[in-house]
């Protein structure tokens, strides 16, 4: 398993992380068994948030958490926050309250990574700045970030919180690419040369600010994942299916060491609560495509190579 330094930090951690979105549905058995085939394929990277399962994903983590007290030193644990329902809060008071109601759902006494869950159009980054002051010097929360948030964003909120933003968690797979396509299509007069995310993917190496790609196998916003979807990815899925059989690995491989291979040094999310894609998805950690089969890949995606 592939490791990365997130710039400014203490944290060395795998380049795959746990997300834990789905993780409520499991069994206290069946959550403890797919940590552990995470963690023994050297994944210690664990993402939660405080909406998925209404809490409820935290609550089941923070149980195994207390049956198994020495998990904690293994992993580095991040959530979010700042969803509520039908509505964004960056509000200072809503970010203590829901970091206190986090750490007490993981049963935990910190976060080492907290993240502004998408943004917020009435955000005060004044307010911002003023809650992660009081999170770090509690000590309840070790580092920041966001997620879903372009560069004006962050600028907007780094001109006054004191703390470096480490993390953006964007949504990115290869059927997914705004924050590649204008970028290989600038100053073209077609639909992939507009530029829809500000450019996110240069200011975060320009920065060193690590991306979360969350989604990697889906075709959209949970439309279904475009793996083995012949009736709309056929060219995609033959290339796919080509590569895992060169290298011997399976599609689910080929299509996180897509995203593993830019030299942004992406952390990808996984969602998945089946042990047996936990493995095969593992093995895309270090797998290094070459230059040209990542390029077949993206243009089979439907993608323009100028």
């Amino acid at each position: 398993m592939k490791k990365i330094r997130i710039q400014d930090t203490e944290l060395e951690v795998s380049n795959l992380v746990m997300g834990c979105m789905r993780i409520s549905d499991l069994s206290d058995r069946e959550l403890e068994e797919l940590t552990d085939t995470y963690l023994s394929e050297g994944v210690n990277f664990i993402d939660h948030a405080d909406i998925y399962g209404g809490g409820a994903c935290e609550t089941a983590f923070g149980k195994l958490l207390k049956r198994k007290p020495e998990l904690r030193e293994q992993i580095c644990l991040q959530s979010k926050c700042g969803i509520r329902e039908e509505y964004y809060d960056f509000s200072k008071d809503h970010i203590l309250k829901s970091v206190d109601g986090i750490l007490k759902r993981l049963n935990t006494d910190h976060l080492d990574v907290l993240l502004l869950h998408r943004p917020d159009a009435l955000v005060e980054p004044e307010e911002v700045a003023e809650a992660f002051d009081i999170l770090e010097n509690s000590g309840k929360v070790r580092y920041f970030g966001v997620s879903n948030q372009n560069p004006m964003q962050m600028e907007l909120l780094q001109s006054v919180v004191s703390q470096k933003l480490v993390i953006d968690q964007l949504q990115m797979s290869m059927v997914h690419t705004p924050a590649i396509d204008s970028g290989l299509a600038v100053n073209m007069r077609i639909p992939q040369g507009v530029c829809r995310e500000g450019s996110i993917m240069e200011y975060s190496r320009l920065k060193g600010i690590t991306i979360q790609a969350w989604s990697p196998f889906q075709k959209g916003m949970f439309e279904g994942v475009f793996l083995g979807d012949r009736e709309n990815y056929r060219e995609l899925n033959e290339k796919i299916d080509a590569l895992a059989e060169q290298y011997g690995v399976t599609n689910t491989a080929i299509a996180v060491a897509w995203l593993t291979r830019h030299p942004a040094n992406m952390e990808v999310v996984l969602g998945t609560t089946k042990p047996s894609r936990v493995r095969e998805a593992s093995k895309g950690s270090e797998l290094q495509l070459t230059r040209q089969e990542w390029y077949s890949l993206y243009q089979a995606a439907g993608n323009v190579i100028p």
